[in-house]
């Protein structure tokens, strides 16, 4: 499953209403640690089809790094019925990030 924008547009359609656990990462071209994550996340993204995998770059979707209170970045959330079910700030290793969804 490739790795879908998430916006506020389409945030209530492709998250808090999405039938499937949701991944979100939160993050900014200009960091150099969101730059480590993000082949891991599109990894992971091509490697599973039961979660959906989404990016949300905070500079250009200010309101929902608000709405999560992100902080740092990169920040992955994961959801499951519209609600947070774990939260990670920093590089994570993939074998982390897969404990945390599965």
């Amino acid at each position: 499953m490739s790795v879908l924008t998430i916006t506020n547009t389409n945030f209530d359609s492709e998250v808090l209403t999405s039938e499937q656990p949701v991944l979100i990462d939160f993050w900014a071209s200009w960091c150099g640690p969101c730059k480590m994550l993000s082949p891991v996340i599109d990894k992971i993204a091509d490697e599973i089809s039961d979660v959906k995998i989404g990016k949300v770059n905070v500079d250009e979707q200010p309101e929902l790094a608000r709405q999560f209170g992100v902080m740092s970045i990169p920040t992955l959330v994961f959801m499951k019925n519209g609600k947070i079910v774990q939260q990670s700030v920093g590089v994570q290793p993939k074998e982390a990030i897969m404990s945390m969804i599965r």
